[in-house]
């Protein structure tokens, strides 16, 4: 068990027997109540939020001990727009990475997603609809999004995807359930370029080329969130693979660590 869900279930048991306490013998200062309110809410949002931390999904956050080579992933796709850059650039060094995909675009674009894997490339599920609020849906919720991403994918492109990234990596505890029963495991990332924001391509390729090493989970956007503008790995990413090149650090499949 990961030590952040160990210790969040230490901290669910103390906060519970502090309010049974509270029951029993008497309430407490309001003081310290409002205290141990304010400080547990703060961390079940660290657990919703921090994906790397595994406190709710078992989440692969970086390839397993001594793993060689560096995984690159990309988020929010398809985009006519931008993917094809992206897979363009792959090409050219001969890389092969994995495409969490959105559903709705998919459903937009279906030959594009079936060009990615006819190009050599892993897909998997961003969800259908990327709603930034799903950390506070119930599990039927989850599951009819996931469902109906999982069929879009698969109707486009002949693969149902396995692997699973969750929109701006949020979940709760109604996920790890609703993943298990739909064959999804989940994945995380060790290292963002935060390409997705407004920043410059040299400075997306200066955090990737700093955090890099063997083993590395490396998130990357080839399509904008919401919006036409083009994330700026369209332009760091020929960077990003000479440096990883020159560096001795190959590119692997996921699909290898899963």
């Amino acid at each position: 068990m990961p030590p952040a869900r160990l210790a969040f279930l230490g901290i669910t048991v103390a906060v519970l027997v502090f309010a049974g306490r509270s029951i029993l013998v008497g309430p407490p200062p309001v003081w310290l109540a409002l205290v141990v309110l304010v400080a547990y809410l703060a961390l079940v949002m660290l657990a919703v939020t921090q994906l790397r931390l595994r406190v709710f999904v078992d989440a692969l956050v970086q390839g397993p001990a001594g793993s060689r080579g560096v995984a690159l992933t990309f988020d929010d796709g398809p985009d006519p727009a931008s993917t094809p850059s992206i897979l363009d650039a792959l090409d050219a060094a001969d890389a092969k990475a994995t495409f969490f995909l959105i559903g709705r675009k998919v459903k937009k674009h279906p030959d594009l997603a079936k060009s990615i894997v006819e190009r050599g490339h892993t897909i998997g599920l961003h969800s259908y609809a990327h709603n930034r609020l799903m950390s506070f849906w119930l599990a039927n919720a989850w599951r009819s999004d996931l469902e109906k991403g999982i069929r879009t994918i698969e109707r486009a492109t002949g693969v149902r995807p396995t692997l699973f990234r969750p929109p701006i990596g949020h979940t709760n505890p109604q996920t790890a359930r609703v993943l298990s029963d739909l064959g999804l495991r989940t994945i995380g990332w060790s290292v963002s370029g935060r390409d997705g924001l407004a920043t410059s391509s040299s400075g997306v390729v200066e955090r990737i080329s700093s955090g890099a090493r063997d083993g590395a989970i490396i998130l990357l956007h080839d399509a904008a969130e919401r919006g036409d503008h083009s994330p700026a790995a369209v332009l760091a990413l020929p960077l990003i693979l000479k440096r990883l090149s020159d560096r001795g650090l190959s590119v692997v499949s996921l699909s290898g660590w899963t």
